[in-house]
């Protein structure tokens, strides 16, 4: 891992903390109805997607089992079809898929750091 991938990792890890702090002790119902909550969320959304465009091929390559692609396409979505956007596919996204790749993301760090 490059210091430059180390960085943007931990930079994901970051944003999709700060997800989870605004995610944290509302459910779905209160989410639909906050729009600064929903933009802002689309936003972390959008920046995690870009960080992952900036990771090394051979990283992503090496780490398969985190499913890069669909998180920088959900960039791409937030970011281009704003009104279009299903802020419950956000919420699902954001809710439960997002901690758990955050998650996954942290042990590859871990184990970097043991390594070294």
């Amino acid at each position: 891992m490059t210091k430059r991938d180390r960085t943007i990792l931990n930079k994901i890890v970051h944003e999709a903390a700060v997800i989870a702090e605004m995610l944290n002790g509302i459910d779905e119902t209160v989410f639909s109805g906050n729009e600064e909550k929903m933009r802002a969320v689309c936003m972390a959304l959008i920046n995690i997607g870009e960080l992952v465009k900036n990771l090394n091929r051979e990283f992503r390559l090496e780490h398969k089992q985190i499913p890069w692609k669909d998180m920088a396409g959900f960039r791409d979505v937030a970011a281009h079809g704003y009104f279009t956007i299903r802020m419950p596919d956000v919420w699902l996204y954001a809710a439960t898929e997002l901690p758990l790749y955050a998650e996954q993301i942290k042990e590859i760090l871990t184990r970097e750091e043991e390594t070294q």
